[in-house]
């Protein structure tokens, strides 16, 4: 981050996180539980919160909420109950949302994360279970609130279950930043409870940022900072918000507590609205729900049930593979990434530092061209381990391979098909490489005379002449000791 205040302040970030829960309905109805579609489609007398309609708890989304606070080494509550947070904005129908408060599913857990800048454990303060808002579009102007002509509300979204992830404020940069998100995410997407697509707002990030003299007493002026709708952008606000406050304090001005936005165009930050006092959400237990008891049979069997975690799958990546902290870093972003790398390293076989090779330098590659993720390329597990085995059995270079793999991107066709017909397959019968090498010899005596004297520097033209007259097709290996044989012998 920002060097230009010196290493006189220290920063301080507190990050809240909401999933959306990838449930078949509601958190509190029957309605479907989808992206986009017709607005006010997917609505009811519950989730428009019509006078008489009950709601009742989603089972599976008390599920998830479990798996999610197990997985970050939280404690369950023993004792739970949701209440009303009361407030007075359009896209809550009801005017109120149903909110876990006093008795939050899952607290006191930890995430630890390592990277540039060391180990850092950052502590959870709760994981709490609640309903989604419904979604505000302002028509007009720059499209934000404060210059539009008019809004349109579409209450699809609401009622939506929904997870929010309150950390510790134990993060200190940027980067630590970063990488608690992208670790948290592949964490939940690891879990199968959400497809924490960001883009889609089904994961969405809000920063509590601070800045405070070094060895100072409490915290300095929080600033809440908004619409972050990727990890790339959490690292930008924070980087920007961090050294706008710093210069603040250097210059002598008062940093107001506020929310602010963050533009993805401009990579700036700019202010929402003060806040100078925490807003009164007048809580109170939900008259409609009853509380409910998490029995420490149903924890154990959520529990039992947790698939291997990133931690531990890149840990055994390192230990059974042979791999590095890097590459494993890069495999292990999602579930479906590290699913993939598997796949193939069993179909290989071999060494799976080969697959790995072939996937973070040049198939990574192709999906960023292609905006994809790997999942959803042409390309099979099974195809790029028979690419790397063609590789492996001279049938072709590592050169020839790189353009097979750009068609088999292309095409989804299979390593061996496209070598064919692009006659890639290398020649690996010595007699019939021997014709042309010794073709290659006459044609070339003064290059020959120069080998046999001694300037072996000299035998690699005459390989490429063998290469050429082959069309790229002989065995660069098998040329390279023929010439040899008949030179140097």
């Amino acid at each position: 981050m920002s060097t230009t205040t010196s290493d006189l302040y220290e920063t301080t970030v507190g990050l809240e996180i909401h999933v959306e829960l990838s449930t078949a309905s509601k958190m509190f109805c029957g309605c479907g539980v989808a992206f986009a579609g017709e607005p006010n489609t997917r609505t009811c007398p519950v989730c428009l919160g019509m006078p008489g309609s009950l709601p009742v708890v989603n089972e599976r989304a008390v599920e998830y909420t479990m798996k999610i606070a197990l997985a970050l080494n939280c404690q369950i509550v023993e004792h739970s109950l949701f209440h009303r947070k009361n407030y007075f904005y359009p896209d809550m129908p009801k005017n109120y949302q149903i909110s876990q408060y006093d008795y939050p599913l899952g607290s006191s857990g930890v995430l630890e994360i390592a990277g540039g800048f060391g180990t850092t454990r950052v502590g959870i303060t709760r994981v709490h279970l609640e309903e989604d808002t419904g979604k505000s579009q302002h028509i007009g102007g720059s499209g934000r609130i404060a210059d539009s002509d008019y809004s349109l509300e579409d209450f699809n979204r609401a009622g939506t279950p929904l997870v929010e992830i309150v950390s510790e404020p134990d993060i200190h940069s940027a980067d630590e930043a970063r990488v608690f998100v992208t670790d948290l995410r592949a964490l939940i997407e690891t879990l199968g409870v959400s497809d924490v697509r960001m883009e889609e707002g089904s994961m969405r990030v809000d920063a509590n940022v601070s800045v405070r003299l070094k060895g100072a007493a409490g915290y300095g002026t929080k600033v809440e900072v908004k619409n972050m709708n990727s990890i790339r952008s959490v690292g930008r606000a924070l980087e920007f918000e961090e050294k706008r406050q710093r210069e603040a304090l250097m210059a002598g001005d008062e940093l107001l507590q506020e929310t602010r936005h963050f533009d993805e165009k401009t990579g700036a930050t700019s202010s929402l609205r003060t806040k100078e006092f925490a807003f009164d959400y007048r809580y109170f237990p939900e008259p409609d729900l009853v509380p409910f008891e998490p029995s420490p049979e149903w924890v154990e069997a959520v529990r039992s049930s947790l698939p291997e975690l990133p931690v531990a799958r890149r840990e055994r990546f390192v230990r059974d593979y042979g791999l590095g902290e890097a590459d494993v870093a890069l495999l292990t972003t999602s579930r479906a990434t590290a699913d993939w790398f598997e796949a193939a390293a069993r179909a290989y076989g071999g060494d799976a530092k080969k697959v790995v090779n072939w996937i973070i330098a040049d198939l990574f590659g192709l999906l960023n061209e292609a905006g994809i993720e790997l999942p959803q390329s042409k390309i099979a597990p099974e195809q790029l381990a028979g690419l790397v085995k063609l590789v492996d059995g001279a049938t072709i270079s590592g050169k020839q391979a790189k353009s097979v793999l750009v068609e088999m991107f292309a095409s989804g066709k299979d390593a061996d098909a496209v070598a064919r017909e692009k006659g890639l397959e290398q020649i690996t019968d010595s007699s019939a490489i021997e014709s042309v090498v010794d073709e290659v010899i006459g044609e070339n005596q003064e290059a020959a005379d120069k080998v046999r004297a001694g300037n072996l520097g000299t035998i690699g033209f005459l390989v490429g002449q063998v290469m050429k007259k082959s069309r790229g097709q002989a065995n660069p290996k098998l040329v390279n000791e023929l010439l040899r044989s008949k030179l140097e012998g």
